[in-house]
């Protein structure tokens, strides 16, 4: 009996040793020193990807804030560029940011997350809404991730400020929005080798999108920089001319308003009126 204790320790031991060997090969952070130390080093695991869509930067707070708890490696993923590539490695795992619109996420947001082929890493899918109801968004991405190859085991949703009516959540997330975020990313961190199966609230098929009869438009003290025009994330701003929208692209993502330098891009004030009303 005391010989079987003995082989028992031995065993955890070498599996120890091995564990430090591994970080001593590839002495990457003190973050993996620490999760073998505290017996949570997770074998075969390299880095997180977190891929986001933030046209005013709500969401990207979101992610960054989820970044700084996970304890990893982590590499961006600016989904509100065109030609965005990151690796993915077998043994890696993603973590998808999204802002809800109207109760969906962006088509362009997914079409450009599917450009990540995965093979059953872990995924994580997080959404990002205004204050008033994240509808079918959080169901959409996690199904779209699936779709994609990944295994989903969390998921979680977080409240930004709006992005067209800015005084509905003014100043979120704040401080206690960034301190759950770390913990949530804490907790996935620990359900790597979890395998089990991840419900959300949602409806399928989703709620339907409904094409907006208004966009920012240009009054007459636009500059003609061209600086909106180089960061929409749809290209629905003519670069050769900066003051028009085009409407059948545009998704009021609002980054044109953000980043206009003299403020000239704006929504009509009825449509921002009616968006207080939702």
């Amino acid at each position: 009996e005391n010989d079987g204790n003995f082989d028992r320790l031995r065993i955890k031991y070498e599996h120890f040793m091995m564990d430090l060997s591994l970080l001593f090969t590839f002495p990457d952070s003190k973050a993996k020193m620490k999760s073998v130390i505290e017996g949570r080093y997770i074998m075969n695991f390299e880095k997180w990807i977190i891929a986001h869509f933030s046209p005013t930067g709500g969401t990207k707070k979101v992610a960054d804030a989820i970044a700084a708890g996970l304890d990893a490696p982590v590499v961006e993923m600016d989904l509100t560029k065109e030609d965005v590539r990151v690796p993915l490695g077998d043994h890696d795992a993603l973590i998808a940011v999204l802002p809800v619109f109207a109760g969906r996420v962006p088509q362009i947001s997914l079409e450009r997350l599917a450009e990540l082929k995965g093979s059953g890493q872990k995924a994580v899918a997080v959404v990002v809404y205004g204050n008033r109801e994240f509808d079918d968004a959080l169901l959409e991405t996690k199904n779209a991730l699936e779709a994609g190859g990944f295994q989903v085991i969390a998921a979680a949703a977080f409240i930004a400020e709006h992005s067209i009516v800015r005084s509905i959540a003014a100043g979120r997330p704040d401080a206690e929005d960034e301190k759950i975020a770390r913990q949530f990313a804490a907790n996935v961190m620990g359900k790597l080798d979890d395998p089990t199966p991840v419900n959300v609230p949602g409806n399928h098929p989703y709620r339907e999108l409904k094409p907006s009869e208004c966009h920012p438009a240009a009054d007459e003290t636009c500059v003609k920089c061209g600086v909106c025009a180089e960061q929409c994330p749809v290209g629905a701003i003519p670069l050769e001319a900066p003051s028009e929208t085009l409407g059948d692209v545009c998704i009021n993502c609002m980054r044109c308003v953000q980043v206009c330098p003299v403020s000239s891009r704006a929504l009509p004030e009825p449509f921002v009126a009616g968006a207080t009303q939702m």
